[in-house]
């Protein structure tokens, strides 16, 4: 065979290829945008919306309008001081050309054009030209308006004056339809664009965000403008939490030519959600600035408890797992030249900010609690319980670590596991009742599918500490049936199973359990979701028999369509499933459970939406009754198949 390929396939100086201009760009839009998902799609909105904000970081611009076109395009307007226009002579073009067909150019490499910026690589504009159809940008300087267009990132001609303005009217207006050859959708997501400029008008104080949907049957209009920044993001991920006190502390300083804020509030849940972000990108695996923030409140806690006698002198300190249990926090630096590891922008490297964070927190939050006694008391009395629970969780903890993957002594005895060791062929079901569980025991294949019955509803994690999580007989199975720990025992290469499947009810009760379990994974095992190993199972909705013969459907409108093409008469006989316990394993087998035909949700989430999030579990699970009335009234209509 190799010699065959030899004789027939050409390897000389010529088959070497040379991608120029933008080519590389649609040649491998994967590398620049992530994807040509639906995600990689709503990148491009982002990339000029992040242009549009670095103006407003450097100073020069206060209002950014995002419409969704009724044909899926998209306009950005912003008021900032419009891309240059003149010559750039190392090109021999107009600046604004080159911002559009080159990459890496910008005013982002210290030229003197931005200070802050978070658009480090100068590819945005240009990738967004490179994969559309068709763009047009129009610039208002020095009273004038200029215009450029483009075709596929190529231009149609050179920049143009096409009017005149006010002298004072300054900005930059781009409009954008992504070519529907390169990516897989291109209808855009008014609930996704929402929750990326609510975030970015919340770290950016004072900016006004406007986003708008012309679109037929989806017109939609929100304003996002935040006089109070971060402590406002606070507020916002609080709202469905009950807060332990009333202010939210702010910290704002610079220090080494990083520009610090901090704002945090303790709720009375035990989650920890802490957010860091530089120059405006959020940095999921955090690095320097966090760690500065969380040295910081660890030790002046600490001082704090200690000089005040809160803690005895013998006592162990606070830990700073401790200080942080239902702590919510935004950590915002801005850096001129930030280091990230890689460019996908995860984790911030400057050691300055570690010092520069951990400097202004420190010195702020010890004047804000030697002002505010009585807060400072309930944080650290709330610490102090905390403490003692983190040792009581820890034996019980300790009994859900499996030794060896191999060691199936150590499983749940009601666990049926199969029997292939290679995780990446192995999945597991997780089922609720012995009824499910013994259809779904004998209808499994028993080389690759593992069934673990749970007995009724599992604790709601959002409502309870560690200790008593821990000491749940349901949810120490499931941590040890996994085999990947959890929290900071967390180990993927652990992992038994390449998929985790939940498998419910198609009812109320089932959706309930659905939330329960994902609000449990989110919150101990976050990174199973991330690496997009669970999945929800889809059991049908309805059994359609005739003359010997039966369809399935899994929803309304499959019914009806099946129920068209069979005809409609008496000999129609028509069930409803209301359990999975209704199907034998026959049934449960070629309906949810078999490859070949089964159809399989997976749950996904990524980093920039981590807390919009944050903020549904809280709404679903948490305490507050108000913020999920509000959720249930604004999301009804969208509810089917609702069981009276």
């Amino acid at each position: 065979m190799s010699e065959e390929i030899n004789k027939n396939q050409e390897y000389g100086a010529d088959q070497i290829q040379i991608l120029e201009g933008l080519e590389a760009v649609r040649k491998r839009p994967g590398m620049y945008i992530g994807s040509t998902s639906e995600r990689g799609l709503h990148h491009l909105v982002y990339e000029i919306v992040d242009n549009a904000v670095d103006e407003a970081l450097a100073g020069y611009c206060n209002s950014i309008q995002v419409v969704v076109e009724e044909d899926n395009s998209i306009t950005v307007i912003d008021n900032g001081r419009g891309i240059p226009v003149g010559t750039n002579h190392k090109a021999n073009k107009s600046a604004l050309e080159v911002v559009f067909t080159v990459l890496h150019a910008g005013g982002k490499f210290g030229g003197g054009g931005y200070k802050v910026s978070g658009g480090l690589h100068g590819v945005g504009a240009s990738v967004v030209n490179a994969l559309s159809n068709s763009l047009e940008v129009e610039v208002a300087r020095d009273g004038k308006i200029y215009r450029q267009t483009y075709k596929r990132g190529v231009p149609d001609g050179t920049v143009e004056i096409v009017g005149e303005c006010d002298k004072d009217k300054h900005g930059t207006k781009v409009h954008f339809l992504p070519d529907n050859t390169i990516f897989e959708v291109t209808e855009f997501k008014y609930d996704t664009l929402k929750q990326r400029l609510r975030e970015t008008a919340f770290l950016t104080k004072g900016l006004k965000i406007t986003l708008i949907d012309t679109r037929e049957n989806s017109k939609h209009n929100h304003v996002f403008h935040y006089a109070g920044g971060i402590k406002e993001f606070v507020e916002y991920l609080n709202r469905g939490k009950e807060a332990l006190y009333d202010e939210v502390i702010y910290c704002e300083g610079k220090r080494n030519n990083v520009y610090v804020e901090v704002a945090m509030q303790h709720n009375e849940s035990y989650n920890d959600s802490a957010y860091s972000f530089v120059n405006n990108i959020i940095t999921p695996e955090g690095g320097t600035h966090l760690t500065g923030f969380r040295n910081a409140i660890t030790k002046t806690f600490n001082n704090y408890a200690k000089a005040n006698k809160l803690i005895k002198e013998n006592d162990q300190p606070l830990n700073g797992e401790d200080i942080r249990e239902g702590l919510t926090a935004i950590i915002s630096v801005k850096i001129e030249e930030p280091q990230f590891e890689g460019q996908t922008k995860q984790k911030l490297g400057n050691s300055e900010a570690r010092g520069a964070v951990d400097s202004i927190v420190s010195e702020q939050l010890t004047y804000f609690l030697e002002q505010n006694p009585d807060v400072a008391k309930q944080i650290i009395s709330k610490s102090v319980l905390a403490q003692r629970a983190r040792e009581a969780a820890r034996s019980a903890r300790e009994a859900t670590r499996r030794k060896s993957a191999l060691e199936n002594t150590s499983l749940p005895g009601k666990l049926a596991d199969c029997s292939d060791k290679d995780p990446k062929n192995c999945e597991i079901f997780i089922v609720e009742g012995d009824s499910a569980g013994g259809s779904a025991k004998v209808a499994r294949s028993r080389a690759t599918q593992a069934i673990l019955p749970l007995r009724g509803k599992i604790l709601n994690v959002e409502k309870a500490r560690p200790d008593k999580i821990f000491n749940n007989e349901e949810i120490r199975s499931m941590i040890t049936a996994f085999g990947t720990g959890i929290l900071d025992d967390f180990d993927l290469s652990k992992l038994r199973y390449d998929k985790i499947i939940i498998m419910t009810d198609a009812d109320v009760d089932g959706a309930h359990i659905e939330t329960l379990m994902l609000t449990f994974l989110y919150r101990f095992m976050p990174e199973l979701i991330k690496e997009g190993h669970v999945y929800l199972a889809t059991p049908p909705l309805y059994k359609i028999e005739k003359n010997k013969k039966v369809w399935y459907a899994y929803s309304d409108e499959e019914l009806n369509k099946i129920i068209n093409e069979i005809g409609r008469d008496q000999n129609n006989k028509i069930q409803r499933y209301k359990g999975l316990g209704e199907m034998d394993a026959e049934q449960l087998w070629e309906t949810t459970m078999d490859p070949a035909n089964r159809i399989l949700k997976r749950v996904t989430m990524d980093d920039e939406s981590a807390s919009e999030v944050d903020v549904t579990f809280t709404t679903l699970m948490g305490d507050k009754v108000e913020p999920r009335r509000e959720f249930i009234e604004t999301n009804a209509k969208y509810v089917q198949n609702l069981d009276i």
